[in-house]
């Protein structure tokens, strides 16, 4: 009964140690003991061994309670004990010594804190990290020798004689009674040994990626000594409550009030792993960003100087972890990058979002590619850039059947692509949401940060996709019906033999098609010339204009395009808006550009809009409400129009018409490219304002 009475007296003093436990007296106790000579201790082997034998002592503690069985499950070592058998030899003594001091002090019903002192004092010369793996290292001895002994006492003669001669108590006969205890005791050295990793960590930690001066790792390092004495202080109570078993073998009696110690430290140890834990978060995320940051001046550094060949920035742009880093759609299987060696590379970059419009276009142009002459010789790469914070089997499924569909080479994931990449992307390629497609020489040399609003335009004949190409191929464009429609119309051209008028037109109000389409062939057929009319839809309008067109089909009301001409139309004009803002070196105007503008400025509108083109370049436009009028008030230009000409005669009826008001819109989606700082109205010829628009438009 007198090592009960110990016990109570330990657990009151522990008590009162709890209250002032971290205050500024205290801390200056702890830092006073703290003299460290320089010397290094390799702890992580050691740390290893404490890992491995009290990792296996709890679980068997567990299943000796529970089960009732005494038998000795074997493990295997996972340490190579002869590569540290240097290291435990020249610090057995110390290990040893600490042991002693600990088994001395619980068995004498000693102070707690008076102990953790005592043995911060005896390994003052020692580094943080080393105080408390050289401490659990001598609780390890103790508790591993305790539960040996237990463990074969039942089976083992000796095991059984040292047990009685210990006087300690059958685990089994008291399993009822045991329990809790152990329990609590399996709890902190838990929190013990996860404490004691993260203090290796942050000293471990690489100090070229991160100083030890400034937060988070200051922060950390200011709180590794209240760490190391809790933890210390800990180990005494395990040590404390093993050595108050010995001499109970005929009687125990254990308090309640001890199994609540260890658990009020387990908790108290806990807290103070979670908190080391987030300030390793924090510091491994520093390390992280000076990393990436390291990694991106080192990838501006490569693209832009020259290069003898491109491997070397394909090298850069995927994780050195993957030698495999691409898929190949032909081969069905992973391979290196060596397969765009000396070859023009398009990097396809886009997010998961990625239409399959835009899919089935560039699937168009690099089938037609292969199938003609060498000198068109280019690769694709697919990167898909992706929130990998946010990455669910949803986004992996959509990746993949993206992939399945795609003919050119892709990532085998998202994950290979170097985060810097996807920095530099962002900000020097301005990649956002909509994809562009950066063009490289064999030799690795960056032609063109969006090639995709070329490839819109004159598809492969703006191959190598070079910014000196897109400038030359505006040179020779003028603004005619064929830069307008680009093949989308196979009538086209004999249309244009038969010199009929050729009207395109877009809207989405069904009455007001009805009625321009209507007043339109009534005024061609008063004049008996030959009228042709093609609904063009409305842009990002998919669904609404799917119905009107097969409303306008139904009716014969005119020709109507389907869904992937009508969005390749869209998308193509605006592409020519972006290259032309992108090469506008000048002041002076810019028909294209102009025209270009005038038609997405009606496709923003409420209203529709027609342009009317006789031949290649005679042409006249106007928005829904003036071309209506004026096709409703033909009799009053009938004559002008006889005399000169449909489309002439229909501009200068317009030229006439004054617009008490009128509110014009020009909407452009998010681009990679700059926009033109100055937009004049369509209808008067002034200054638009810019406003900023965001929109989520789900149909």
């Amino acid at each position: 009964m007198a090592q009960a009475s110990r016990s109570q007296q330990l657990v009151r003093s522990e008590r009162r140690m709890f209250a002032a436990s971290d205050d500024n007296a205290m801390m200056k106790q702890i830092l006073s003991t703290h003299a460290p000579d320089g010397r290094l201790v390799d702890v992580k082997p050691i740390l290893l061994i404490i890992d491995n034998v009290l990792r296996h002592i709890t679980p068997e503690i567990d299943q000796a309670l529970t089960a009732g069985s005494g038998r000795v499950d074997s493990f295997d070592d996972p340490t190579n004990l002869s590569a540290i058998d240097d290291v435990l030899d020249a610090l057995a003594y110390i290990v040893h010594k600490i042991s002693c001091e600990m088994s001395c002090k619980c068995a004498g019903g000693g102070d707690a804190h008076a102990t953790t002192m005592v043995i911060l004092n005896m390994l003052s010369s020692y580094s943080w990290d080393a105080k408390v793996v050289l401490t659990l290292a001598a609780f390890a001895v103790n508790f591993g020798e305790f539960w040996l002994i237990v463990q074969l006492c039942t089976i083992n003669t000796l095991a059984k004689s040292v047990a009685l001669l210990k006087q300690l108590p059958d685990v089994l006969e008291h399993s009822q009674t045991l329990k809790p205890h152990f329990d609590a005791l399996n709890k902190l050295i838990k929190a013990m040994i996860d404490v004691t990793k993260c203090i290796v960590e942050f000293i471990e930690l690489p100090c070229e990626y991160i100083s030890s001066e400034v937060p988070p790792l200051s922060t950390a390092m200011a709180s590794i000594p209240t760490a190391a004495y809790w933890t210390i202080r800990s180990v005494v109570a395990c040590a404390a409550q093993i050595t108050s078993l010995v001499g109970l073998r005929q009687e125990f009696v254990t308090s309640t009030s001890e199994a609540w110690e260890l658990s009020s430290l387990a908790h108290k140890v806990s807290s103070i792993h979670e908190h080391l834990r987030n300030l390793l978060r924090l510091c491994y995320q520093s390390i992280e960003e000076k990393k990436q940051e390291e990694t991106y001046k080192e990838f501006i550094r490569i693209i832009e100087t020259p290069q003898m060949e491109s491997s070397k920035i394909f090298r850069v742009i995927f994780r050195k972890e993957d030698p495999h880093p691409l898929f190949s759609p032909t081969e069905k299987t992973r391979v290196d990058i060596d397969v765009l060696r000396r070859k023009h590379v398009l990097l396809l970059i886009s997010d998961l979002d990625i239409s399959l419009d835009e899919i089935q276009v560039l699937e168009v142009l690099y089938k037609y590619e292969r199938a003609s002459s060498s000198e068109l010789s280019y690769e694709i790469v697919w990167l898909p850039i992706v929130d990998r914070s946010a990455w669910n089997d949803s986004y992996q499924q959509k990746f993949l059947h993206l992939q399945s569909i795609m003919p050119w080479y892709t990532v085998n994931h998202p994950s290979v692509i170097e985060p810097a990449v996807i920095k530099y992307t962002k900000e020097k390629w301005r990649f956002v949401k909509k994809p562009i497609v950066v063009t490289l020489d064999p030799l690795g040399k960056v032609t063109c940060t969006n090639a995709l609003n070329m490839m819109w335009i004159w598809g492969n004949a703006a191959f190598p996709f070079s910014t000196d190409k897109e400038e030359s191929l505006w040179k020779s464009e003028s603004w005619t019906i064929e830069l307008l429609i680009d093949g989308l119309e196979p009538n086209l051209p004999n249309w244009m033999r038969e010199e009929k008028v050729i009207c395109f037109y877009g809207g989405e109000k069904m009455e007001w098609i009805e009625s321009f389409t209507s007043a339109t062939k009534k005024a061609a057929q008063t004049l008996e010339i030959g009228l042709e009319m093609v609904y063009v839809g409305k842009n990002n309008a998919k669904e609404r204009v799917k119905k009107i067109s097969g409303l306008i089909t139904e009716k014969q009301l005119s020709h109507s395009w389907q869904d992937a001409s009508v969005w390749f139309f869209w998308n193509r004009l605006e592409s020519m808006l972006y290259s032309k803002t992108q090469h506008g070196k000048t002041n002076d105007p810019d028909i294209i550009k102009q025209e270009v503008m005038t038609i997405l400025g009606y496709d923003g509108s409420e209203h529709g809009w027609a342009i009317f083109f006789l031949g290649t370049t005679e042409m006249v436009r106007a928005n829904g409400e003036r071309v209506l009028s004026s096709m409703q008030s033909f009799e009053a230009w009938e004559e002008m129009a006889r005399q000169m000409g449909f489309i002439p005669a229909l501009r200068k009826h317009l030229e006439g018409i004054t617009d008490d008001h009128h509110c014009t819109r020009l909407i452009l989606p998010g681009i990679s490219g700059g926009i033109a700082e100055r937009v004049v109205c369509a209808e008067c010829g002034r200054p638009m304002e810019m406003y900023f628009m965001y929109r989520c438009c789900v149909e």
